[in-house]
């Protein structure tokens, strides 16, 4: 969902009956894309949903963020409903530390979730950044303190360690361990803790060689579950592309799309390429970190490596794991601090490139060899995306049945039907659009009229496929915006839901009904209750001005 005046996307999930009355009290480390961010349950809270902000509007990643929250919120809720004690060998004591100890020993955005717990001078990084030689002497501090912590103190552990020791447990699906597996896990993680010191010291006094203490640490193996090797083909191992296509067997039934798998796809044959090989049991830590490196050097935006190439990895290689086809995820821990956005221009577009899009599409004509659809989709689509606020893909694909005549307040209007029925719509929920009387006047009913069944810009492959046409017809239109519209800062096609916005608003239309027109979700819960009618639609089109391509709007 999507909250009001935000741009990013919210994960909300109502807090199972028979885990609120536990789980009150708690403090939950919601994974956020390598990062965490903590979320105290109140009682009151405890009795409605979790509900976080994904931090991205990227469809993409916000699904992989999505599918990561789920997967943590349901070891959490294991983890209350089992509430024996449990036994934990030493080798799985260790493999727990282990994830604490990469959080800390890579510099990740997570380290900071955990060290408002411990307290110690090492774990606070001010503004300004120190200078390498205070850091250095910090993480010596906290090295020191952690070295003092007898390892036979478990009153003295618990208080440093024991929050940390929860939280891992909550996230592995354990609820609580018996009192001798609880001091090996204390001791566990101090000496992770302390290792994860020692080589931060040594990166802040420039030494950024691989750590060697960071292979002593197991793969996790749950208790009560026999150790199974990893999983392997019939020429002997896993390939990238294995994982790939049984991520996706899993995926596309729970209605993961088609875009997602092809993003996926292209993120993993990428690093098959640096990597020069394809077994996915030789991959390890550095390979994944000397990638995001490579990319980085390649001039590729940082919040494009963090969010779409690296969340991508961990979410495939975490599929690994969860199937016993990996015994390690690689990815895990791995993420970087992209810098805030710099952005210089509006997001909409200005009057005159408004008027100067819409008029090079008025004016177009077919070339001699040109196919009709895409004359069509060039002469029609920014005019539709301008009047309706919609994706560029959702009218692409729009088809001749989609628009027909309703009978409303006393007399008749055109509607659009945006529907996932015609190809894919984002949310995988159709909306109706009242057509704006301006495309009335300009002929589009009569335009549509006069074409054959089915789609009106798009023509499916000899298989029946939409999806080559669409990309391609996406493209075409945006190469056409582009001669009209140059500045690189504007996207050609999706500014215009921005612009659609700002003008409706200007125009009084309350921002529930551009959010229906639109397809966004609604800001608040309460806002998701009712229906936005074809006839309140219609009350705001009238409010709505028209585009003047020779003058002011």
């Amino acid at each position: 969902m999507q909250r009001k005046g935000s741009r990013s996307r919210y994960f909300d999930q109502r807090i199972p009956k028979d885990v609120q009355s536990q789980l009150a009290g708690m403090t939950l480390q919601i994974p956020l894309g390598g990062a965490t961010q903590p979320i105290t349950i109140t009682p009151a809270m405890a009795k409605r949903s979790i509900r976080v902000s994904l931090r991205t509007d990227d469809p993409v990643t916000a699904k992989i963020r999505q599918a990561e929250i789920v997967a943590y919120l349901e070891a959490i809720w294991r983890s209350l409903r089992e509430d024996a004690p449990v036994s934990l060998t030493a080798k799985q004591a260790t493999a727990l530390a282990g994830f604490l100890y990469h959080a800390w020993a890579n510099d990740e955005e997570s380290e900071r979730t955990v060290s408002g717990t411990i307290g110690f001078d090492g774990t606070w990084t001010p503004e300004p950044p120190p200078l390498p030689h205070e850091m250095a002497a910090a993480w010596e501090n906290l090295r020191e303190k952690l070295s003092a912590l007898p390892a036979d103190d478990a009153e003295a552990l618990e208080a440093v360690l024991g929050p940390i020791v929860d939280r891992q447990l909550l996230a592995h699906g354990i609820r609580k361990v018996d009192s001798h597996s609880r001091l090996i896990l204390l001791g566990a993680f101090r000496d992770a803790l302390r290792d994860a010191a020692a080589s931060r010291q040594r990166q802040a006094e420039g030494d950024y060689s691989p750590d060697p203490k960071a292979q002593r640490f197991p793969a996790w193996q749950p208790p009560g579950e026999p150790a199974k090797p990893a999983t392997t083909n019939a020429n002997g191992k896993l390939t990238l592309g294995d994982i790939v296509e049984g991520w996706w067997a899993e995926a596309k039934a729970v209605g993961v799309t088609q875009s997602t798998y092809e993003a996926y796809s292209r993120k993993m044959e990428r690093l098959k390429e640096f990597l020069g090989h394809d077994d996915a049991g030789r991959i390890t830590a550095d390979n994944i970190v000397a990638f995001k490196n490579k990319r980085l050097a390649d001039g590729i935006n940082a919040r494009t490596v963090k969010d779409n190439d690296l969340s991508a990895l961990r979410a495939l290689f975490g599929w690994a794991v969860t199937n016993r086809k990996l015994r390690v995820n690689p990815a895990v821990g791995i993420t970087l601090r992209p810098a805030k956005t710099v952005r210089t221009r509006a997001r909409d577009f200005t009057e005159e490139e408004a008027r100067a899009i819409l008029k090079h599409a008025a004016d177009y004509r077919k070339g001699p060899r040109e196919d009709a659809k895409t004359a069509a989709a060039k002469r029609w689509v920014p005019w539709l995306c301008a009047y309706t606020g919609a994706r560029v893909g959702e009218i692409v694909q729009l088809r001749k049945t989609d628009l027909r005549k309703v009978s409303v307040m006393g007399g008749e209007v055109w509607v659009l039907t945006i529907t996932p029925e015609a190809y894919t719509v984002k949310d995988k929920e159709f909306r109706e659009v009242v057509l704006h009387s301006h495309l009335v006047d300009l002929g589009f009913p009569d335009f549509v009229a006069s074409t054959k069944a089915g789609h009106l810009f798009i023509t499916p492959d000899t298989k029946g496929e939409l999806r080559g046409s669409w990309r391609t017809m996406k493209n075409r239109v945006t190469e056409s915006v582009r001669k009209a519209v140059t500045d690189p800062r504007v996207r050609p096609n999706h500014a215009w839901r921005h612009t659609f916005k700002t003008i409706g608003r200007q125009a009084g239309i309350e921002d529930s009904v551009l959010d229906a027109i639109c397809g966004h979700a609604p800001g608040t819960i309460g806002a998701d209750y009712g229906e936005v009618t074809v006839a309140a639609k219609a009350k705001a089109f009238e409010r709505f001005p028209r585009f003047n391509v020779d003058g002011p709007t």
